[in-house]
């Protein structure tokens, strides 16, 4: 069983940074890929951002530039480094082990609960 909790959420201002914190644990030799995904009430779940063992990254266009994700193998633990924060970037952000590095939500079985990221002034 694996299990992942996101941590570092929370409010900022426009043009400000945050960063996030996955932390696995359990049996995951099968998933080499950690995602980061995001959800506002009513909209479909967004892919980021994911990151395989050997530290390929993929990046959606919309953070490309402003996000940076970075992988501790020794701490079992990704991160998403987010700068330069706009207000259309206030979402739930959820992390998620997956098997490749596709940024889509079908290829993660494994979810986090979630933490609520806002920006505004």
């Amino acid at each position: 069983q694996l299990q992942l909790v996101e941590s570092g959420g929370g409010l900022v201002q426009p043009g400000g940074s945050l960063r996030l914190s996955c932390a696995a644990s359990g049996l995951f030799s099968d998933y080499v890929t950690i995602g980061w995904f995001r959800q506002v009430s009513g909209k479909e779940r967004e892919g980021v951002s994911c990151i395989s063992s050997d530290g390929s990254a993929d990046y959606a266009d919309s953070v490309k530039g402003r996000f940076t994700i970075s992988r501790d193998n020794v701490k079992n633990t990704v991160y998403l480094q987010m700068s330069n924060l706009k207000p259309e970037d206030t979402a739930v952000y959820y992390c998620a082990a997956g098997r490749v590095l596709w940024l889509h939500p079908i290829n993660y079985d494994y979810w986090g609960r979630g933490t609520q990221v806002t920006v505004s002034s």
